[in-house]
């Protein structure tokens, strides 16, 4: 499994704006060979900003970089117009192979 990341900086008054893009926006990742899930995660807030990060679940790094390659990739992410910066600086990627799953056992889910 592999988990990729990006990190956001969202300006205090873009971040309506900077969840709509995302709700709004067609993905193409159910496409793909290997997605498993994505989550758009909202994080604590700071004085200039607050952290958002996209997190994609991928069966490997192989599926994740065959995605950046892909078409679905760049219709994705196209560029969206804005009026006003959405957030600081350039997001921040973090790539993650998995070394340890622990998942909950099937007949503890309620």
């Amino acid at each position: 499994m592999y988990i990729a990341m990006n990190r956001f900086k969202v300006v205090k008054d873009a971040t309506e704006d900077f969840e709509q893009v995302w709700l709004g926006r067609d993905s193409h990742l159910g496409e793909m060979p290997g997605f498993v899930e994505f989550h758009l995660l909202k994080g604590p807030e700071h004085e200039d900003h607050v952290l958002y990060a996209s997190h994609t679940i991928w069966s490997s790094k192989a599926d994740f970089e065959a995605w950046t390659r892909s078409e679905q990739f760049r219709k994705a992410h196209g560029r969206v117009p804005s009026t006003k910066p959405l957030y600081l600086g350039h997001p921040q990627f973090e790539g993650f192979e998995t070394i340890q799953t622990v998942a909950r056992p099937d007949s503890a889910v309620a």
